[in-house]
């Protein structure tokens, strides 16, 4: 093992971090800004307010996204067990 291959297996790991984890906080993100929106316009500044919708949907994007985030980590780890065996050679 050398140390391009430790690099490439870092990016790897570092891009399919950024991929899984990007749905969720761009609904996060959203939701956070539409919340923050709404309390400006209402002057209500309840930390509820802010919590409870982000939550909220998060569970919901979870509950959509998280097939398809369970499979980009299985391949992810499917693809370095099978780069095992080329790293005795």
């Amino acid at each position: 093992m050398d140390a391009s291959m430790v690099v490439d297996l870092g990016r790897q790991a570092l891009w399919a971090t950024v991929v899984i984890s990007a749905p969720l906080l761009a609904v996060a993100l959203i939701v956070g800004l539409v919340v923050g929106i709404i309390q400006a316009a209402t002057s209500i500044n309840e930390m509820t307010l802010s919590f409870i919708p982000k939550l909220i949907a998060l569970g919901l994007s979870l509950l959509l996204f998280g097939n398809w985030m369970l499979g980009v980590l299985v391949d992810f780890t499917r693809g370095i067990f099978q780069r095992i065996p080329s790293l005795f050679t």
